[in-house]
């Protein structure tokens, strides 16, 4: 599903990312386990659209995703460093309000995700400014849980995360490939997942 060919990225003055070529399959996960500062969250950006490549291409079901960024968009959840939340909205405001722009989610749905995150027991009435790192994490991943989105895209997502939230990111990385989702993600140290995940501990680096 999805394809990167060729790929050629400089941060600045430097070659960064030099000929990559990736490829990621419905059901598959890829953890990209590169060192600090060769390119994970640059190749996570520019495959979002966040950033541009100097060359190659991005193809998502067979089509270069500049060529139809809305399609592309439609099918991607994007999960970067920061959880994306507005602070003065509580968990439950803050899924409501993203939801809203890609599908119709129910009370019961929002409740049931915060609850399956390790969230059902905080105040419904407790702004997220006032919740700690790991719990506005838990947040992200119970919205990430109801994204209507076949490809993820994850910046370190394990960060932040005690044991337990650990265990929250597996199986919500687990029902999604078995959904038939896609995950890529840059992480430091692997999430147990199974066969449909493989790891990549070496980038291609320019010379």
């Amino acid at each position: 599903m999805l394809e990167v060919r060729q790929l050629h990225l400089w941060r600045g003055d430097r070659h960064l990312l030099k000929g990559l070529d990736l490829g990621l399959a419905t059901g598959q996960a890829l953890q990209l386990l590169w060192p600090n500062g060769t390119g994970k969250t640059s190749l996570l950006r520019c495959i979002a659209g966040l950033l541009h490549a100097e060359q190659g291409e991005i193809l998502w079901n067979g089509v270069q995703t500049a060529r139809d960024p809305v399609a592309f968009h439609r099918d991607l959840a994007y999960l970067g460093h920061e959880p994306a939340l507005k602070a003065d909205l509580t968990a439950a405001e803050n899924l409501r309000f993203a939801l809203a722009l890609r599908r119709r989610v129910t009370a019961d749905q929002i409740q049931a995700a915060l609850a399956a995150a390790g969230l059902g027991a905080m105040d419904p009435a407790l702004p997220v400014r006032n919740c700690s790192a790991g719990q506005r994490k838990r947040v992200a991943l119970a919205r990430l849980s109801l994204w209507d989105a076949s490809l993820w895209l994850l910046d370190e997502p394990a960060a932040n995360l005690d044991a337990a939230g650990q265990a929250v990111l597996a199986s919500v990385l687990k029902a999604h490939l078995a959904s038939g989702g896609s995950v890529l993600l840059a992480t430091h140290q692997a999430i147990a997942l199974d066969t449909s995940s493989r790891s990549w501990s070496s980038p291609e680096l320019a010379s």
